[in-house]
């Protein structure tokens, strides 16, 4: 599933592409379903060259990519209902596993994990309480902290607070303003006066009425991927990445996708300060309660003082994308990735763990 009613509508196109790509049809029998910005889900083409990024050309799900399907939230009826105006109404095999491919709101804040759960169908990735919880910065924080894994200072905005002049002066300038529950950077704005404030909450409110300010913290942009252990055991963590934004003041949408910053793999950092690194980003998986992947981002500070960034549960699969260049450079290559993901889903199946 990919494509959905997020702002990383085409980003998860993007994944999707790369995974599609990356599956061996000699063992899966793939059933590409994208979902529409309004919400409606469609089969679509199979071809991962049409969910590649062209030039600035994002790629894009809509109602004319294909024809219309259903899938009951019923544990005893696990099939593909397809409606085609010229053909009528017919069924496809029962779905054996989802590769929830869909990043943001309605995807991987647990709301299509809860109606898999429901349906009694194996998906990949976290469920729906993890999920939810990484998705929402203020509860990742919230979770880390309770471990003992250090985050910066912030504070949320529920809708209608404004900033208090307390929090100003703890928070210092330059602060990152951003929803509390998006991702791929939208809606995130660096401010640098107090008087740039107001609207860079209303534009993190046009995606989501609540909202963090965050204490610009100068360092490092390192990241780490975790798998869940073989058999569900400890958690992996890969190697680390370090992110260098190029011309861009910060680590925005432009330079994740379409300008492509560079990076280090590994990140050239202390033995030491990589396995606590990792040592991190695995507990950070556990305290959320995380299965499948997830990727990690921290910041780490000239003095190797270490900070939780976020946690993406789905993280980006796209040929650019961190997750996939992390792991096979320890040794995982993409479609070694992409099949333990899903051998890790069908073993798991649906329930409580």
């Amino acid at each position: 599933m990919f494509g959905g009613r997020s702002t990383e509508h085409a980003i998860s196109c993007v994944s999707a592409g790369s995974i599609l790509g990356a599956l061996d049809p000699g063992q899966y029998d793939v059933l590409p379903v994208g979902i529409t910005r309004a919400g409606q889900w469609v089969l679509a083409g199979a071809d991962p060259a049409q969910l590649a990024i062209a030039g600035r050309r994002l790629p894009e799900i809509t109602a004319e990519s294909g024809s219309a399907v259903v899938l009951a939230a019923d544990p005893t009826a696990t099939e593909l209902i397809v409606r085609d105006p010229a053909a009528g109404v017919s069924t496809l095999a029962g779905v054996d596993v989802v590769f929830p491919v869909l990043h943001g709101a309605y995807g991987e804040d647990g709301t299509i994990q809860g109606m898999l759960e429901m349906a009694g169908i194996p998906y990949v990735g976290a469920n729906v309480f993890a999920s939810a919880a990484a998705m929402d910065k203020e509860f990742t924080k919230k979770l880390a902290a309770a471990e003992g894994i250090p985050v910066g200072p912030y504070v949320v905005l529920r809708a209608g607070v404004s900033l208090a002049e307390a929090d100003k002066q703890r928070l210092g300038l330059p602060v990152f303003v951003k929803p509390a529950r998006a991702g791929s950077s939208h809606g995130i704005t660096k401010v640098t006066d107090w008087a740039e404030l107001d609207a860079a909450v209303s534009a993190a409110r046009q995606i989501d009425p609540k909202v963090l300010v965050e204490a610009a913290i100068v360092g490092r942009e390192i990241e780490c991927g975790v798998l869940e252990g073989e058999a569900g055991g400890t958690p992996e963590a890969s190697l680390l990445a370090e992110i260098h934004v190029g011309e861009h003041d910060w680590y925005d949408f432009e330079a994740k996708y379409l300008e492509g910053g560079s990076y280090d793999i590994p990140a050239d950092l202390p033995a030491s300060v990589t396995a606590q690194v990792q040592e991190y980003a695995r507990r950070t998986f556990t305290a959320l309660d995380c299965a499948g992947l997830a990727r990690v981002d921290f910041f780490v500070t000239a003095g190797h003082e270490i900070y939780l960034n976020e946690i993406n549960t789905m993280p980006g699969m796209t040929p650019t994308s961190m997750f996939p260049l992390m792991w096979a450079a320890t040794g995982l290559e993409y479609p070694k990735v992409v099949d333990r993901l899903i051998r890790t889903a069908l073993r798991r199946g649906t329930g409580l763990h």
